[in-house]
This record gives structure tokens, sequence and C-alpha cells, in this order.
């Protein structure tokens, strides 16, 4: 069966949605970009071999479409899933599914209501690097979890911000550093960590002008296991460095950085670690170098789609679904109710 998309949005990120396509002849194809800018929506279904519309149920009932690809603005993410799986189409969402929990439960609740299957894009999930380390964790190989990191140390110049409206909004960026830049991370430390039970944060907008939202994010969590973690998120490292994640254990650690695994120890399941007296930097034997392949991989969006594509045909579940995100939206949110309270902030489940 071949499905047939209809892409949402036509900004920057919408192409990288249509290029994924491509690498699924006879099983996905482009067949309508949305965008209430007409010119914008006819440039790229002109580009793609699609037709373009103005509003999401005329693209479904004319084209055929099965399947959306929602990539508006954050804060539209939402409503625009919502109305396609209402007018017929399962839903592949970008990051994040929306700009709150509350949101996203909405979103959840018309997934149930229409039966239609909802992913929401966290591609780093199916980088190796990530699989690794998660099949490590689930194993057992690094102990019970003590600490984790995610930092985004990142520059956006104020061009960025200045190149769209909605850039740096409330309403419809759903955050600043954290929620745009960082929710990337924070997802892949959520899959690592387990569920993020508190939050302190705070946020400071520094380096840029005419933002609502920050640029800047630091905050402490813990999760339910106990384990605790740091968040540092921001758009004002100037002249821009790695994101990196860090997950540590009593009997091993890994870090990715810019999605490469550059340190991994595990202790395999059953077995004795040996006792360390005291560990310390290049000396702390790495086992990275026998996980990496020197083999070109595919872009991980792609592998994202596969699974997605697996998903629709009937074979499994979606790896990524609206609970997981909304785990690390609320934690995100928490820490900005902490920075704007100055108190803890407690997650719900």
């Amino acid at each position: 069966m071949t499905f047939r998309f209809a892409i949402i949005g036509a900004g920057v990120i919408s192409s990288s949605h249509a290029e994924a396509l491509q690498s699924f002849p006879g099983q996905a194809e482009l067949a309508a970009v949305v965008d209430l800018n007409p010119d914008r929506a006819r440039s790229m279904a002109e580009r793609y071999g699609a037709k373009a519309f103005g509003d999401i149920e005329t693209a479904v009932a004319a084209t055929g479409a099965n399947v959306a690809a929602v990539c508006t603005p954050t804060g539209l993410h939402g409503d625009a899933a919502v109305r396609a799986m209402e007018a017929g189409a399962h839903v592949m969402i970008e990051k994040p599914a929306d700009i709150t929990a509350d949101r996203i439960d909405r979103v959840i609740a018309a997934r149930q209501r229409t039966g239609k299957l909802v992913a929401v894009v966290s591609q780093h999930r199916f980088d190796p690097a990530t699989e690794t380390v998660i099949d490590a964790i689930r194993a057992g190989e690094l102990g019970r979890l003590t600490s984790g990191t995610a930092n985004i140390d990142w520059w956006r110049g104020q061009t960025y911000y200045d190149s769209g409206a909605w850039r740096g909004t409330w309403e419809f960026d759903g955050g600043g550093a954290l929620m745009n830049q960082g929710v990337h991370t924070v997802d892949l430390l959520v899959a690592a960590m387990g569920r993020p039970v508190e939050v302190v944060g705070f946020t400071a907008t520094l380096a840029h002008e005419r933002l609502e939202t920050e640029d800047v994010a630091v905050g402490a969590v813990r999760f339910d296991s106990g384990a605790v973690g740091t968040i540092h998120a921001s758009t004002a490292v100037y002249p821009g460095l790695t994101a990196r994640l860090q997950i540590h254990g009593d009997k091993g650690s890994a870090v990715i950085e810019n999605d490469r695994l550059v340190f991994f120890h595990r202790t395999p399941a059953g077995a004795d670690r040996p006792e360390v007296f005291m560990g310390v930097q290049g000396q702390s034997p790495n086992q990275a170098d026998e996980h990496r392949s020197g083999a070109a991989q595919p872009a991980a969006l792609v592998h994202q789609y596969r699974d997605f594509l697996a998903a629709l045909g009937g074979e499994g579940t979606v790896r990524v679904g609206l609970e997981d995100n909304r785990q690390a939206v609320a934690l995100i949110t928490g820490l900005y109710e902490a920075a704007r309270t100055g108190r803890p902030v407690r997650l719900d489940a």
C-alpha cells in the first residue's frame, strides 16, 4: 500500500519531511502541501510534484491523503493535528506535539476519538548512539542510574529570531531556547532517565532583543527512580558549541555529543565491575569505538519515518508517541513555571 501524505506548513522544516518521504518509493508519496501563504504552498508543491491547498480538510478530501505531516509553527501543532485526524488522516507531528501538556492531552483525546495513529518527531531516538545507550540501560549494563545532563550550547543570531514573527513568542513558539532548540535533548534525557517528577529552574534573556521568551535556561530535575539531572539550554553561546547528553550509573556512563557516542563504558549484566579507587578523565576505559560503525547511516528522520510507515502497515506501534513527548514538554513547562515562581514544581504523571 502507498500512503499519501499531506504536509501541513511549508516552512523551513517541511523540506526535511518531503525529502525523507522520497526514501520510500512505493510506500509513501507527497500528495498535498497546505499553507496559509498560497505562494509558499505552491512553490513547495511544484518542487515535489504535489498539489497546493490553503486548508487541511480540502487537501485531504481532494487528494485522498491519508497521512499528514504537521510542520506548522510550534503553537499550531496541536490544532493542525486534531484537524487532520478529524479529516481522516493519520499524523506525524513535528516536535513538540504542542506547547503544554494540557494541549497535548487534547491531541491524545482526538487520537482516541478518531482511532488514528500519531507519531511525534524525535528523530534522535533513532540515532545509533542513542539506541546503543538505551539498550545498555535496559540491559542493566550501566547499573543503577544516578544522574544525567542535557546541554544545548548553541547560538542563534538576532537575524534568526527576526526571520519569523512567531519565533521567540509564547503563543507560537511555546518558549525559547529550551522549548524550541532544547526539546530534542530533553526528550533523550527523559528517554534514558525515566519519568521526571520535580524540577527547579531559572531563565533569562541576555543576548537578544525583542524576545518574549528566554535565550538561556538552566534547571535541576529529580526522576521517579531517585536519580537527578541538570539541564542547560541556550541560544546565547557564541559562536555556538554542541548538544551533549550524559547518562551516568554506578556500573557505566555514556556521553553523546552532536549525535555521536564519544564516551561509553558498560559492565555486562551479571558481571562485577572492577573496583576503581579514583576514576579520572582520560584514564577511564572508553568502549565507544566498539559501537561506532564506519558505514554511512541514513538520516535519523528517515529512520523515524520507516518506523512510522511500518506501524501504519500494521507492524507494531510507533516508537515515539504523544505520551512520550508529553513527558518532555511537561518537564520544560515545569521548568518555566519554576523560573517564574521561584519555587520547585511537581510534575504530574
